[in-house]
C-alpha cells in the first residue's frame, strides 16, 4: 500500500517542550523508528511534515539580527524544510540501510489573491502568555491569536493550488525511493503574468498540501499524524469521546478550532472526496495502528 504520512510540526516539537535541537532530534528519532517499521511492513511511504514551531523560531532568530539581513517567510519555510527533512532522512537511513531516501525541497503554487493574506490563521513559533504575546505583537507588527492554553503569532496560510515538484516526486517513488517532501506545506510561490515564479510571505497548511500531493502520487491512504489520538467530541471536557469514523461527505467544520484540528479534518475529507480512498487522523506513536485501521479517526467515503 502506498501511504502518505504527514507528521505534524507539533508532533515533532511537542507543545510545552523546550524548542531545542536536542529535544527535536529525540522526537524525530521516535518518529523515524515508527516510519521505519511501517516501511519494513512492506508499504511505500511518502513523508511530509509540519514546521509551525520551527519556522516561527527561525523568524525570531532572523528578526534578532540586522534589519537588512532579515529573511522573508518563504525563505524561512525552505530553511525549515531542509532542516527537518535532513533530521528525518538521517534517522531513517540509520534504521534502513540499503534503502534509497531523498529529501526534496518542494515549491507549492498559491494564489496571490488568496483571502488568507488578509486574515491570518496559521500559528507559528513558541506559545506565550496573552500579555507577552500582545507586547511582542505591538513591537513586531504581528497578528496573534489564542492557541490551546496560550497565544501564538499567526500568519497567512493560503490554499495550495499546485505542487510544482509532484512529477519529480512520482519519479522517485517509481524507483522505490522513500520521499521526504512538501515540508511545512511547501515553499509558497506565485506565478506572475510573465510566467516567472516569486516567493510570497506565508506558511501553507501542511495537511492541505499533503492531501493535494497524496492525490497526485496515487496514495491509497493519507495519515495525518499529530499529538492527539484523533477527533474528539466535547474535547477538553469530562465528556470527551474519540470519534472513530467520519463520513467525509457528512463532515461539518464549524465546531473545530481554525488553527489546529479544522485544517486536518478538512484535508482528510478533501482527499477522501477526491479519491474515494480513506484518510485517518491520529497520534504519531500510533502510525502502525493507524495504517491498519485500528486507531485514530478514520475518514471514509
Amino acid at each position: 500500500m502506498r501511504i502518505l504520512v504527514a507528521l505534524g510540526g507539533n508532533a515533532l516539537l511537542k507543545r510545552g517542550e523546550p524548542m531545542t535541537h536536542a529535544r527535536q532530534r529525540a522526537n524525530v528519532a521516535k518518529a523515524a523508528a515508527v516510519m521505519a517499521r511501517v516501511i519494513e511492513a512492506g508499504h511505500d511511504l511518502v513523508i511530509t511534515h509540519g514546521n509551525g514551531p520551527q519556522v516561527g523560531l527561525l523568524a525570531l532568530q532572523s528578526a534578532a539580527g540586522p534589519k537588512a539581513s532579515a529573511q522573508p517567510l518563504d525563505v524561512l519555510d525552505a530553511e525549515s524544510e531542509g532542516m527537518i527533512g535532513y533530521l528525518i532522512e538521517r534517522e531513517l537511513r540509520s534504521r534502513l540501510p540499503g534503502r534509497e531516501i531523498a529529501t526534496l525541497l518542494t515549491q507549492v503554487r498559491v494564489d496571490g489573491a488568496d483571502p488568507s493574506f488578509a486574515a491570518p490563521t496559521k500559528p507559528i513559533g513558541p506559545t506565550y502568555s496573552e500579555s507577552a504575546a500582545r507586547e511582542l505583537a505591538a513591537a513586531n507588527d504581528w497578528t496573534i491569536a489564542p492557541d490551546g492554553h496560550g497565544w501564538r503569532r499567526v500568519v497567512a496560510s493560503p490554499e495550495p493550488v499546485e505542487v510544482l515538484e509532484a512529477r519529480a516526486i512520482g519519479l522517485l517513488l517509481a524507483e522505490g525511493v522513500i520521499a521526504i517532501c512538501a515540508g511545512g506545506g511547501g515553499i509558497p510561490v506565485v506565478r506572475q503574468v510573465n510566467g516567472w515564479l516569486t516567493g510570497i510571505e506565508g506558511v501553507i497548511d501542511k495537511d492541505a498540501s499533503s492531501a493535494l500531493l497524496a492525490q497526485h502520487v496515487g496514495a491509497d491512504l493519507l495519515i495525518l499524524a499529530t499529538d492527539v489520538e484523533g477527533l474528539f467530541e466535547a474535547f477538553g471536557t469530562p465528556r470527551q469521546r474519540l470519534i472513530p469514523t467520519v463520513r467525509a461527505h457528512d463532515l461539518t467544520l464549524d465546531d473545530l478550532p481554525a488553527g489546529s484540528m479544522r485544517p486536518k479534518a478538512k484535508a482528510a475529507a478533501d482527499f477522501v472526496r477526491a479519491t474515494g480512498r480513506s484518510a485517518v487522523i491520529g497520534a504519531l506513536d500510533d502510525v502502525e495502528a493507524l495504517a491498519e485501521g485500528a486507531r485514530g479517526t478514520r475518514f471514509l467515503p
